[in-house]
Order: structure tokens, then C-alpha cells, then sequence
């Protein structure tokens, strides 16, 4: 039988009202998938981290302001 190929993640970029970068990542049939970044309207990183099939997974990092690391959230894996 043939191999069924893997879907492909899409590139995914959301926008504030005003046009600037909310946020960018993958998704794979419209699920968060790999490492997202979510942005200010000023265009400063706010938070970044991964997804597994729309689940937040590994450490998560919050930005302040300016840019600066400001806390690290580790994310629990979630019970059946």
C-alpha cells in the first residue's frame, strides 16, 4: 500500500486592528502546531512558546515590555 504522506503545516499569521503582527506560528488542518510567538502592537514579543496538536507544551516564556524574558512557565502534560 502507498504511505500515506504526513499533513503539511501551514504558515499562520494573525493581526491587530491596525495591521501589525498579533501573532505567527504553524497549524496543521486549522490546529496550533511548533513554536508560536505572539507580538505587541508596538511589534515587542509578548510570549512564545510550542504546541503538539493544539496543546501548549514545553516552557512557555513571557516577554515584559521592552522584549526582556520577564518569567518561564513550564507547562504540565495533560492526564487522560
Amino acid at each position: 500500500m502507498p504511505k500515506k504522506k504526513a499533513p503539511k503545516a501551514e504558515e499562520v499569521i494573525h493581526f491587530h486592528k491596525d495591521g501589525s503582527i498579533r501573532a505567527k506560528g504553524q497549524s496543521i488542518d486549522g490546529v496550533q502546531t511548533g513554536y508560536w510567538e505572539w507580538f505587541r502592537k508596538s511589534g515587542v514579543i509578548m510570549r512564545s512558546g510550542h504546541f503538539d496538536n493544539g496543546i501548549q507544551v514545553g516552557d512557555w516564556t513571557t516577554y515584559d515590555k521592552d522584549g526582556n524574558v520577564y518569567k518561564v512557565t513550564s507547562m504540565k502534560a495533560k492526564k487522560k
